[in-house]
């Protein structure tokens, strides 16, 4: 009697995202760390310099953490009330941060006690920053004024009123103490020179502007707000040049990568978009669990920070090197492997008396149905949920054996509700795809001739069918409108490759006839 051979799974090319080099690169990140704050992370900036520690504001708290710590390694907490904006200054030595309460406060990163508080605005201020000689402070604030201030004597310099709604953003200029950038809920970027004490350029956003970014060299501006992100050419009067909009709600961060050829957005839809400089096209794309409000990259790209609405910090570390070799000498120090081996390659000599042992066959359990000639219970066991819906390929496999032993109509006939809809489901999720399309075809044709006859018996059932019938509908026009397309080609191909000419010699292309040969005449009878 011959043994039994399992049902063989073909190997169908996967189907997903095309594996790029920004594919590969941002995602070599570990498993997120995840840190619960006492509420919204509003902001996370990176210290200059190293071991470059990062600043997280959340509620009435600024903490610092260490690139791969877990704790916070400082924590501010002289606010008394909601904190806003906290960043470094270019040394490291320094923090600034607006506050609920209107004042602006300044810390020394290696004490307590705030050394300046900053009075003068009316409402919450969230924008605090320090100009590039760093003795100046830039502030925004929600009574529609930004102001200059003078670190070393806490004193205002400049009071600039030219919006009309919120101030939410800004950014100073790192090439030019007197140049900085305001955005505001009134839809508008302006560009102050201090040495003007006016605004130089203005820039309709068209949306209530959540964050700003300066590319190094300057000359490039991005603003963020509603669902898009607007890249400005500020060397041609503040020129736009691409509005981008991927995300589906409000985008709320933006940050650079460490070479400036990536851009990263964070947006209330819970997705971090990677885009490319150079085309501005979606490269990579992060998936996060609830709503994003602050986004930050490390040096070189180390760690990708990510804030949320829930009070969660991301924190993502780079895997090295290192990280996957002590893997592999962990795997290669384990001696399991070579013990089940031992001997399998042992070839027998001329004179030794070989017992062969027979070989276990371990069957899966659809196989285990077909062995005992249960087709319907075998294609039920290949119907389970997560067959159908992980591995559609064995699905597909064991419908193909059934109709290779010509039992595939016994499998699908007999049927009550619930497993001729299970049957339907797995055809409309599968039956369009080209890989599984030649062996579902003739089976859908199969149960449409056995249950024609009791269409409209159930609505369950006549829902699944009208789908699949408008899925044919859909699918059918699709193919006619490809061959339409393909002709369309041939014939351009067609058209574009020259004619070559043959050359005739000594024949006259007009008539055919050799030069000097006489045409004869034709005599009238």
């Amino acid at each position: 009697m011959a043994s039994f051979k399992p049902t063989k799974v073909l190997l169908y090319p996967k189907l997903g995202e095309k594996v790029t080099q920004d594919t590969l690169y941002w995602k070599n990140y570990k498993a997120p760390v995840q840190i619960k704050e006492f509420g919204a992370i509003t902001n996370i900036d990176f210290s200059p310099v190293a071991p470059h520690n990062f600043a997280v504001t959340a509620f009435t708290r600024i903490h610092i953490y260490g690139p791969f710590s877990q704790e916070p390694v400082k924590t501010f907490t002289k606010f008394k009330d909601t904190a806003y904006c906290g960043r470094f200054r270019s040394d490291g030595q320094l923090l600034v941060a607006g506050c609920e309460d209107s004042v602006v406060r300044l810390f020394d990163v290696g004490g307590k006690v705030a050394l300046r508080m900053f009075k003068g605005h009316t409402k919450a201020v969230h924008v605090a920053d320090f100009t590039s000689d760093r003795y100046q402070i830039l502030t925004g604030s929600d009574d529609y004024t930004c102001r200059l201030w003078d670190l070393a004597n806490a004193a205002e310099l400049n009071t600039y009123q030219e919006h009309t709604d919120y101030i939410r953003c800004g950014v100073t200029s790192k090439l030019n103490r007197d140049l900085f950038i305001t955005g505001s809920y009134d839809h508008t970027l302006k560009l102050f020179d201090a040495r003007v004490n006016k605004s130089v350029m203005t820039m309709d956003h068209g949306q209530p502007v959540e964050s700003v970014l300066l590319y190094p060299s300057e000359g490039l501006l991005v603003s963020a707000g509603g669902r898009y992100v607007k890249v400005w050419d500020l060397l041609k009067g503040g020129q736009p040049l691409v509005s981008l909009k991927n995300h589906h709600k409000t985008v709320t961060c933006l940050c650079l990568s460490s070479n400036g050829q990536r851009l990263l957005s964070g947006s209330l839809d819970r997705h971090v978009k990677v885009y490319s400089t150079t085309n501005y096209k979606v490269v990579h794309n992060f998936d996060y669990a609830t709503s994003i409000l602050s986004l930050a990259l490390a040096p070189d790209d180390e760690s990708i920070v990510v804030g949320m609405t829930n009070g969660i910090l991301s924190l993502k570390q780079r895997k090295k090197p290192e990280d996957s070799t002590e893997l592999s000498d962990q795997q290669r120090r384990r001696p399991s492997y070579r013990v089940f081996v031992k001997g399998k390659n042992y070839v027998p000599k001329q004179d030794d008396y070989l017992v062969s042992k027979p070989v276990k066959q371990h069957l899966e359990k659809y196989d285990k149905q077909l062995k005992k000639f249960n087709v319907s219970k075998a294609l039920d066991t290949a119907l389970e949920s997560w067959t159908r819906l992980k591995k559609p390929e064995i699905t597909v496999a064991v419908v193909k054996e059934l109709d290779r032993r010509g039992t595939l109509k016994n499998a699908l006939a007999g049927r009550d509700e619930q497993g001729l809809s299970r049957i339907l489901n797995f055809l409309i999720g599968n039956l369009v795809d080209p890989r599984f399309a030649p062996v579902l075809v003739p089976a859908a044709e199969m149960i449409l001739d056995i249950y024609k006859s009791v269409i409209g018996q159930s609505p369950v059932v006549d829902r699944q069918l009208l789908r699949l019938q408008e899925l044919l509908e859909k699918e059918i026009d699709y193919q006619q409108n490809l061959l339409e397309v393909l002709g369309m080609l041939d014939t351009m191909f067609a058209s574009s490759i020259p004619r070559k000419e043959v050359p005739c010699s000594a024949i006259s292309r007009s008539n055919g006839l050799a030069q000097g040969e006489a045409r004869p005449q034709l005599q009238a009878t």
